[in-house]
Order: structure tokens, then C-alpha cells, then sequence
């Protein structure tokens, strides 16, 4: 069997889709994987073949774009300061500093045109390659259209619980086909009811709306390649363990104040705890670094699979990779997150008694104490976490799911 993965650019949205990659390739299947030319190699460590055929506007741009306009509305929150400029990445000084009309004019064709080459050069390779089965993320609409166009079976592999069938604003991320290509190329025009079947990680207490049919998926952890120092793999002397994940991307997004691994340091300064930072290094300042407490250490990047069985509580801002992983480990977790897909993979989270949930434009140090103090303290969170791992280790893993994706194949 030909399994065509399609993903968008952002390598969070497609790590939990290795695993299956692996499981297929095990099976002696053949994968390939449609991807941005920035994501091949990513993929390519992942131990996947990438096609670098995928083309458009720069995620984070668009993000910026969004935010920007978010900050033109009536009574915008402020937080977090002035947005950033959607080209540059710099903090406006004002609204007036980003030519909104003169952007559209010089880029709003030519990002039209990346998009429709996109499309175009997925459905050329996927003629070319013929696959029996198409696999893709949320964000990726080449998979879809690839798919309908060869009239070859797709579903959509979900990241976390988050899904296509999502209304509140901001979390709907199934993309709209702004090129018109899905009627040039004969298939009627994209809607999400083309999203028929998901692959989904979460069980039923955290899952996304959606009355699809879903195939259920082990959450196998992955975050890319890399390695834990065999010291930080054991526990420490009786002293609880604090991860707190923070990536880069966020601050790319919203601005340097939406970066709180040195606000959740000095929250949990003084804590009878080992709390290990696992975010990039060179995102704090040398006077970030000489304000940590003590019991705070910066650990760097990290497989979170492999650290976050050695720790007894997790913070991280909302995004479905942290929160998945542990979840699948059974690690009580506090979510501080900032834009709405995040508030909606906390929520649910939360609802699960596996999770605390914060704002994270508006949570002070007093009060992320108080909720590490609450996971690390309360029973009822560990218990809670133990029993979402539970429900999340008893669903088929990606190996067992092989046999149902040929019956879909064949179907």
C-alpha cells in the first residue's frame, strides 16, 4: 500500500502523524510525506521520505496578520502590549506602522499564487505516485484535495482535541480554499464535511466535537529527535519534579511578553521542587538567567517522552504536543494559554481532572504557585491524570490501526 501524509508547516501539527508513519513503514508500506522545502528536514530525521512540494504564506505571518487585525477591534486586549509587525516580528510602536492596504497589494496574488501552486504540485505528484490512501493534518488542505481528485480514500490525523468541526471563533483551522482550486480541478468546492474521517488520539473525556467517523489512535509522543542526559532521567532525592515546556513560536506570534518561563521560574522560586526549564535556551536574556532561583534549571530541548515520566507536574502554554504528552504519561499539568486553539485544548484538558487551566495573559506568579502547589498537593489531579493516561494507553496503537487504514484503502 501508497500512504501520501500532507502536512502543514508547522512541525507540532505533524509529530503526532510519525508515529503512524513509523507503524505503516514497519508494516512494509510505502510513505511518503508532501511538505514545505523548510520541513523536509524535520521530516527527514523523523526517518521519513519527504516530497518538498508544498508552497504558501508563511504561518507565522498569517498568525501576525490575524493578531493585528484582532488589535484594531473595538475594546482589544492589550496585554500583551502592541502586536507585532506581521513582516518584520518586531513590536509596533502603533497600528499605523504596519501598511495593512500596501501588504495586500504587493503580496496578496502572489501568496494566492503559492497557495494554487501548492495545491497544483500535490495533486501532479499524487497522479504521478498514485497512492492508495491519503493522511493529513488539520491545516493541510493538499491532502484533502489530493484525495478527491484520485477519488482515493483521506482522513484527517488530529494533533489533540481539537477538530475540523470546531465553531468558536479562532479555533476553526480548517482552511478555506481562498484559490477556488478544488472546482477548477473538478472536485465541487472545499467544505468540511470533506473531513469525513479522523484518526484521533484523544479519548472521549478531552476529544473534539465531531460526527464523523473516528478511528481511535494510541498518542504515541513525539516531539523530534534528540536525547536526555542519563542524570536526568532518574528521579531526584524525594524532591517533586517540574517541567515547565515552552516553545519558540508563541513569542513569534504575540510578542516578547507572551514568553513566561522566567515569570513560572520566579513563581516556583523557593518550592521544596526541581524545576527544569525545557525551552530554548537563547530565548532568555542574561538577565533572565541571573534571576532564576536556585531549584530552577535550564534543561534546553528535550524528548518529552523520555523527561516527563521523571516529573510530577507539567506547565506549558496550551499547545497540544506538551499536553498530549502528559497526558498519555499521566503527569497532572497547568495550561497558560494565549490564543484560542490553546484555550481549547486546556479547557478540555481541565474538564478532564487531569489539567489546571489559567489565562496566560493574565496569571500572576501568586497564582501559578498556588495551582503547582494544588497539582503537586492534590490527590484528585494525580488520580485524574492517572486515569486519562489509562484511557489513552488502552486505544489501539498505531501498529494495530495499519490493518484498519488497509480496510479503509480497500474500502
Amino acid at each position: 500500500m501508497r500512504v501520501l501524509f500532507t502536512v502543514s508547516d508547522y512541525p507540532a501539527h505533524y509529530f503526532p502523524m510519525v508515529p503512524m508513519a513509523w507503524a505503516l513503514q514497519s508494516a512494509g508500506h510505502d510513505v511518503r510525506v508532501a511538505c514545505t522545502p523548510e520541513e523536509a528536514g524535520p521530516v527527514g530525521r523523523a526517518g521519513l521520505v519527504p516530497v518538498p512540494v508544498l508552497d504558501g504564506p508563511d504561518m507565522l505571518v498569517r498568525g501576525r496578520i490575524f493578531h493585528y487585525f484582532a488589535a484594531l477591534g473595538e475594546g482589544a486586549d492589550r496585554s500583551l502590549g502592541m502586536p507585532l509587525h506581521p513582516v518584520t516580528g518586531q513590536v509596533l510602536e502603533k497600528l499605523s506602522d504596519f501598511d495593512w492596504p500596501g501588504y495586500k497589494r504587493e503580496n496578496q496574488q502572489r501568496n494566492l499564487a503559492a497557495i494554487r501552486r501548492s495545491l497544483d504540485d500535490t495533486v501532479e505528484f499524487a497522479r504521478q505516485w498514485r497512492p492508495d490512501l491519503v493522511l493529513h493534518d488539520l491545516m493541510s488542505l493538499e491532502g484533502v484535495l489530493a484525495a478527491q481528485v484520485l477519488g482515493r480514500p483521506a482522513l484527517c490525523h488530529l494533533w489533540g482535541p481539537l477538530g475540523p468541526a470546531e465553531t468558536e471563533p479562532g479555533a476553526t483551522l480548517v482552511p478555506q480554499d481562498h484559490t477556488e482550486s478544488f472546482a477548477r480541478h473538478g472536485v465541487g468546492p472545499m467544505a468540511p464535511e470533506l473531513i469525513g474521517r479522523v484518526i484521533d488520539p484523544c479519548p472521549t473525556s478531552i476529544a473534539a466535537p465531531f460526527t464523523g467517523e473516528r478511528l481511535p489512535v494510541r498518542y504515541v509522543p513525539y516531539n523530534g529527535p534528540g536525547a536526555v542526559a542519563a542524570a536526568d532521567l532518574g528521579r531526584r532525592s524525594g524532591r517533586p519534579r517540574i517541567c515547565v515546556i515552552w516553545g519558540n513560536s508563541l513569542a513569534g506570534l504575540l510578542g516578547p511578553r507572551s514568553f513566561l518561563p522566567p515569570r513560572i521560574a520566579a513563581a516556583l522560586g523557593g518550592l521544596d521542587a526541581e524545576v527544569l526549564l525545557a525551552c530554548d535556551p537563547a530565548t532568555l536574556t542574561d538577565e533572565d538567567r541571573a534571576a532564576l532561583p536556585g531549584n530552577v534549571r535550564v534543561l534546553g530541548y528535550a524528548p518529552l517522552g523520555l523527561l516527563l515520566p521523571t516529573c510530577d507536574a507539567v506547565v506549558h502554554h496550551g499547545g497540544a504536543g506538551g499536553g498530549m504528552t502528559a497526558a498519555a504519561i499521566g503527569v497532572p499539568q497547568l495550561a497558560l494559554p494565549f490564543t484560542v486553539e490553546q484555550s481549547v485544548n486546556a479547557r478540555r484538558m481541565a474538564q478532564s481532572g487531569a489539567a489546571l487551566a489559567l489565562d496566560g495573559r493574565t496569571a500572576d506568579e501568586a497564582a501559578i504557585r498556588a495551582a503547582v502547589e494544588s497539582l503537586l498537593d492534590g490527590p484528585g489531579h494525580r488520580a485524574a491524570a492517572a486515569a486519562l493516561s489509562a484511557e489513552i494507553a488502552d486505544r489501539p496503537s498505531p501498529a494495530r490501526l495499519v490493518r484498519e487504514l488497509l480496510a479503509a484503502a480497500a474500502g
